[in-house]
């Protein structure tokens, strides 16, 4: 397995995005984005409401995180918009595998930028990375990250009925995976 390159934050141009690492100066913009409660209540993790200091302490994790090789967090920007969301890899190189994670702020949605910018870090995940499975979850209440997932030819894996809790509420979780063989071309 190539595995992470510990010391690098990767830039990845594709059609209309380019994914990149955050910087502080995007904070303003994702507090205003994942501050959204739409946008949080599609997460696990994200906090609602979206405190001051929080997108900071945030973007500040993600060097880290990528010089562990745990994984890495990037900016999905368009050039007019600038940042529009996030995705991220979280990595077990153990097991070649990845997690894949993403959020779009809702003036965002609808515009196929999820899609587009998890087809581009599946590709960099196999290909750079060396990964031989990437899977997601998502929250049964949320169809439309199930659909960015079976556009990207992932296969659904099941449903773990009541797996989460979110704002106090217990959510079944559909899980989708696509090994490196499957990537289309």
């Amino acid at each position: 397995m190539k595995g992470l390159d510990r010391l690098t934050m990767p830039t990845i141009e594709i059609d209309r995005l380019t994914l990149r690492p955050f910087e502080q100066d995007d904070a303003p913009t994702v507090q205003r984005l994942a501050g959204d409660y739409e946008v949080a209540r599609g997460t696990l993790t994200m906090p609602h409401p979206y405190e001051d200091g929080v997108a900071e302490a945030w973007i500040a994790t993600h060097r880290p995180m990528r010089e562990s090789g745990e994984g890495l967090v990037l900016a999905m920007t368009t050039v007019d918009d600038g940042v529009v969301g996030a995705i991220g890899l979280v990595v077990e190189e153990e097991h070649q595998r990845g997690e894949l994670g993403y959020w779009v702020g809702v003036p965002y949605w609808g515009r196929g930028y999820a899609t587009e910018a998890c087809a581009g870090l599946l590709r960099y995940g196999f290909d750079v990375i060396g990964l031989n499975r990437i899977e997601a979850q998502h929250f049964l209440r949320n169809p439309a990250s199930g659909r960015v997932m079976q556009k990207l030819g992932m296969r659904f894996e099941g449903i773990a009925r009541e797996r989460f809790v979110r704002f106090g509420e217990l959510e079944d979780a559909a899980s989708y995976g696509m090994l490196a063989h499957e990537l289309p071309d």
